[in-house]
C-alpha cells in the first residue's frame, strides 16, 4: 500500500497530475479544492473516489484513492475540530487524514483524545500536524509529546523518526519551508504506523517541489501484515 500526504498550497487541481508520479494508492491533501464544487472534468475524473471536509471549497482536506481502492467514510464525529478524515481502506486498516488548523496540535490532540479507544495497530495517522515538539512549551500538556507517547501506546510510532534514528524535535530533513524559503524550514506532516508494517518512506526534495508548494510531500509504502 502506497500513501501520499502533500499539503498542496492550493490550486490542486492545477497540481494533481504532478503528485501522481508517486503513483499512491491514497493521496491525503490539505488545502485541496471540493471536487464536487469544482468544474474542471479532469479533476473531477482524478477526485471520482474521494472524501473531502472543508469550510472553503478551495482550501479544505480531501482523501482521494485510485478507483480499485474500497474507500468508506467512518464518519466519526469531529465536534468543529479542523479538519480530520477517518475512512476505511480496503475493509484492512482505519486511515486518518489530518490537516490541523489553529491551535495546531493541541486541536489534534483533543481529536485523538476523542476517538482514541478506536485506535489500534491497524491505524494510519497521517497529514499536516502544524506542529514539532520544539514548540511543545507553547501548547501546555496538549503538545506534541504527548500525542507521541499515546500514539506509541497504541504502538504507533512517527514512520520518519523511526526509519531515520532521529528524536522527535531534531529532524534533519524538512518537510516545510516557510514563505518557501530554504532557511526557514521545519519538520511538521507525519506519518504513524505500526513500525514492523513500514517498508519504505520519503519526503520531497526541496528542489522539486518548492515552485508550487511549502510543503514537501511525505511518501510511505508499507505492509498489510494484518489479514
Amino acid at each position: 500500500m502506497r500513501i501520499v500526504s502533500w499539503n498542496c498550497n492550493g490550486k490542486f487541481r492545477e497540481k494533481y497530475k504532478r503528485i501522481m508520479i508517486y503513483d499512491a494508492d491514497v493521496y491525503i491533501i490539505q488545502e485541496c479544492e471540493n471536487p464536487s464544487v469544482i468544474s474542471d472534468e479532469d479533476y473531477k475524473k482524478f477526485a471520482s473516489n474521494s472524501i473531502w471536509t472543508g469550510d472553503n471549497k478551495n482550501r479544505g482536506l480531501g482523501v482521494f484513492a485510485k478507483e480499485d481502492v474500497c474507500l468508506t467514510d467512518n464518519k466519526w464525529e469531529d465536534y468543529c475540530l479542523r479538519y480530520f478524515i477517518s475512512c476505511n481502506i480496503n475493509n484492512e486498516f482505519n486511515l486518518i487524514g489530518v490537516w490541523a488548523m489553529r491551535p495546531y496540535i493541541e486541536e489534534y490532540y483533543v481529536y485523538q483524545a476523542i476517538h482514541k479507544e478506536k485506535y489500534d495497530e491497524k491505524t494510519v495517522v497521517i497529514g499536516d500536524f502544524n506542529s514539532n515538539a520544539i514548540w511543545d512549551s507553547s501548547h501546555g500538556k496538549r503538545n506534541h509529546a504527548a500525542v507521541v507517547k499515546e500514539m506509541s501506546e497504541k504502538g504507533l510510532v512517527s514512520a520518519y523518526h523511526h526509519l531515520y534514528k532521529e528524536n522527535q524535535g531534531e529532524e534533519t530533513v524538512p518537510t516545510f519551508y516557510m514563505y518557501r524559503k530554504i532557511d526557514r524550514s521545519y519538520h511538521i506532516d507525519y506519518c504513524f504506523i505500526e513500525p514492523k508494517r513500514i517498508h519504505r518512506m520519503a519526503i520531497g526534495k526541496y528542489e522539486e517541489w518548492f515552485d508550487i508548494s511549502d510543503h514537501m510531500p511525505v511518501f510511505i509504502e508499507f505492509l498489510n501484515i494484518h489479514n
